[in-house]
């Protein structure tokens, strides 16, 4: 039996060999089939691995709520319906509204408030513009942040609001290239702040900071909330300012024409919220809508937004993106496998006579069948080989092109190299048959 196998199979690649350019233009669609297939799932697997990390940077189960503030408007003209609106005053989002939500809502987790101000860095001369970020200890929780060296926030930083701070990697390779960060002072503002923790570097594409609104966490200075209450800003302390924007909402005079300013009178630039259940998110969001609601005096200044909606649509295009691509390679393989059963078809007729040779000195029909399954097999192995080699290359060429993640399993590879195998086997089947039926004596009369 193995003999009769390596007969056919020496036959079936002499006849392959004979024929390159024959069997070559017969592989095509199974190379750009493979190559298709192999390249398709590696942009998946990347898509759905970017996910992974942006879920990672916005936190699982979260709900964030950011302030809404006005934009500068010059010459606005003020009318009884304009004032109308603006009657209502609110406070703005503040720490109140977060214990608030955590105490009166059940299902929340861990909920973080963050105070995000613009400033700069000194240390040795050099002037960096950075962001400074008062948050507590659940904000490194809920946002996944990992701890390189140093510590995080202990109860009296956070309780008496020193002058101390976690740096982000950018930081402490741009101002403590060569020493350790830890126990120096650096000038934050106008205030000098003590590292205490180096946070891991993260990297985010820019890509993500786009389309979650994510800003560069290594260029970040993280300092007790308190401290940047008590040191820094509380915009919820009454100002000059704030004091401006109540009288002119209180004015009656209905043909004054004056400037509105926008006014940033928010305590507080964001409030990320960590439900316990994530099928509860949508209720608790509308729960919290409704609690903010009433306490700024029926105003909506706040806009609530839960990222893994956002990210689970993302995700959900991206899939049927992948599921168009993937039933248009394929197809490719359909093709790829007919052009290998026409082809093969087509060799019957011109080697009638070879057939017949065959059969008259003591071949057996299992032994043709044989021949042609292995010359259909070999063509679409080998096609699946060479597509393979192309897929991978076309994987990492979009990849350095345009930029897009690609990841190429070992999964993909042997599943198209199946596909092809099988491709060839099944398309060979027919030809492999009607080559077996002939006639001796008519094939070998065959002209």
């Amino acid at each position: 039996m193995i003999k009769h196998l390596l007969s056919s199979f020496y036959v079936a690649f002499d006849a392959v060999l004979a024929n390159k350019l024959r069997s070559m233009l017969t592989a095509l669609g199974i190379i750009f089939g493979v190559a298709a297939v192999i390249a398709m799932l590696a942009i998946g697997n990347g898509a759905q691995q970017e996910i992974l990390e942006q879920i990672k940077l916005v936190g699982v189960n979260n709900i964030v709520i950011t302030p809404i503030v006005e934009q500068v408007e010059e010459e606005v003209e003020v009318t009884p319906a304009s004032r109308a609106e603006e009657r209502n005053f609110s406070p703005g989002l503040t720490m109140e509204d977060a214990k608030s939500i955590e105490e009166i809502i059940p299902g929340i987790g861990n909920i973080s408030p963050e105070i995000l101000l613009e400033t700069y860095i000194i240390k040795n001369g050099i002037r960096r513009s950075a962001k400074l970020v008062g948050v507590e200890n659940n904000y490194f929780s809920i946002s996944n942040f990992t701890l390189e060296k140093g510590k995080l926030f202990n109860d009296e930083h956070l309780k008496m609001g020193q002058a101390v701070c976690v740096i982000g990697q950018s930081i402490r390779s741009r101002f403590f290239s060569t020493e350790d960060p830890i126990g120096k002072m650096i000038k934050v503002g106008p205030h000098w702040l003590m590292v205490v923790g180096v946070l891991e570097e993260r990297y985010i594409s820019e890509k993500s900071m786009t389309n979650l609104g994510i800003r560069d966490y290594n260029m970040d200075v993280y300092v007790p909330l308190k401290t940047v209450l008590m040191r820094y800003k509380n915009r919820s302390l009454v100002t000059e300012a704030l004091i401006k924007r109540a009288n002119n909402q209180g004015r009656g005079n209905d043909n004054e024409t004056e400037p509105k300013q926008a006014v940033n009178y928010h305590q507080i630039d964001r409030l990320v919220i960590q439900v316990e259940q994530t099928e509860q998110m949508t209720n608790i969001a509308e729960i919290i809508s409704r609690l903010l609601k009433r306490r700024h005096y029926e105003t909506v200044d706040y806009e609530i937004t839960i990222p893994e909606l956002l990210l689970k649509q993302q995700q959900r295009t991206k899939d049927i993106f992948n599921f168009v691509l993937g039933a248009i390679a394929g197809i490719s393989l359909l093709v790829g496998g007919i052009g290998i059963m026409n082809i093969m078809l087509a060799s019957v007729l011109e080697r009638i006579k070879e057939i017949g040779l065959r059969l008259a000195i003591g071949a057996k029909k299992a032994d043709i069948i044989y021949q042609f399954l292995f010359e259909s097999v070999m063509i679409s192995v080998s096609g699946g080989v060479m597509g393979i080699i192309l897929g991978v290359t076309l994987a990492y060429g979009v990849s350095e092109i345009a930029e897009i993640p690609t990841i190429v399993s070992f999964t993909s590879i042997v599943l198209s190299f199946g596909v092809a195998a099988t491709v060839g086997l099944i398309f060979g089947i027919t030809p492999a048959k009607r080559a077996a039926e002939q006639d001796p004596i008519s094939s070998l009369r065959y002209e």
